[in-house]
């Protein structure tokens, strides 16, 4: 067998015939330039994909060599429009990973006037729980000061159209400024893994508005912070998610600069951490994200976003992924 680079993890799926492909629709339906941090579900025939469309692309000088005018990492947006707007694209694809349909998500019934700069679901991850589909991501444009919460949106089945929103308040009293990143957890409905180190899992209550902490274990310290990523999936007698480590720090010239690697982790169902795989990345870019992971039959199906700006979808056999995160 060939032997891959092993933090590479797009490198070492198309070396055992893993398909990766890229994810795009036509521009003359897209809202601005951007399609970026995709969400995956295997539901009945067909793979749903959601794909964030924006207004603006991010530049990363990837070697640090090209600094853009405001540094290495920058939102470049018109001239005349400073918000940073997301749209959602619902995307229909084959298990052979053809796509046959798409369609822009209908918000309209429930959006206001936005307060704030950042408007629209933000990296919005696709559920399914109880025969109902859900996107639930960030939204930010709700106040004068930008706090973000988790908002779980329902969508009509066949439309896509969103029918009904429900913005969910965090376990801590809604003290802190921005929830982001929560893994919804695929066979618990309405809970979500809120953090990783220590875990903790929160489950939210639609019918009463609220949202409360049902488990929370034990800190390891010495380590980066574990941000969410993936759904949380079961696999067979176990949870998988794939979470994302940021380094942030300053170029020479004194900019903000970042990047972004990823890992597998495993838990039992109690919530005991068994596996954490290496860190690595997808296309071994600085800035990448993944907020989408689903299992059909012997495959897993992974999306990830390169630099806000372009998106992949994975199909791996399973046994690749386990000695992926074996190796």
């Amino acid at each position: 067998m060939v032997k891959s680079t092993k933090n590479n993890f797009g490198k070492f799926c198309l070396e055992r015939g893993g398909n990766i492909i890229p994810l795009i629709v036509p521009t003359k339906d897209t809202y601005g330039p951007s399609l970026t941090n995709p969400s995956v579900l295997c539901l009945d025939d067909k793979i749903l994909v959601n794909l964030r469309n924006i207004n603006y692309t991010l530049y990363h000088s990837e070697k640090s060599v090209y600094e853009h005018f405001w540094g290495p990492l920058s939102y470049i947006h018109p001239e005349n429009d400073l918000t940073l707007k997301t749209t959602n694209i619902l995307c229909e694809f084959d298990y052979d990973l053809n796509l046959k349909n798409y369609i822009k998500v209908d918000t309209s019934e429930f959006d206001q006037t936005p307060l704030w700069t950042f408007i629209g679901l933000e990296d919005a991850r696709l559920i399914n729980w109880n025969d109902r589909l859900f996107l639930c991501g960030v939204r930010r444009d709700t106040t004068l000061d930008g706090q973000g919460r988790m908002e779980l949106s329902e969508l009509d089945k066949v439309t896509y159209k969103e029918i009904s929103r429900f913005r969910i308040p965090t376990p801590n009293g809604n003290k802190s400024y921005c929830e982001k990143n929560w893994m919804p957890i695929l066979s618990n409905p309405y809970e979500f893994v809120k953090w990783s180190n220590p875990v903790e899992v929160a489950k939210a209550d639609p019918i009463n508005k609220s949202c409360e902490t049902i488990f929370l274990g034990e800190y390891t310290p010495g380590c980066k912070d574990w941000r969410g990523g993936s759904q949380v999936v079961p696999w067979g007698d176990y949870y998988v998610a794939i979470i994302h480590e940021s380094n942030l720090f300053n170029s020479e010239a004194g900019r903000k600069n970042a990047t972004y690697r990823h890992r597998f982790i495993i838990w039992d169902k109690d919530w005991n951490r068994m596996v954490l795989s290496e860190e690595f990345s997808f296309l071994n870019a600085n800035i990448e994200f993944c907020c989408g992971m689903s299992i059909k039959g012997d495959y897993f199906y992974i999306t990830a976003g390169i630099q806000d700006n372009a998106s992949i979808l994975i199909k791996i056999h399973e046994s690749c992924v386990e000695e992926f995160i074996n190796e």
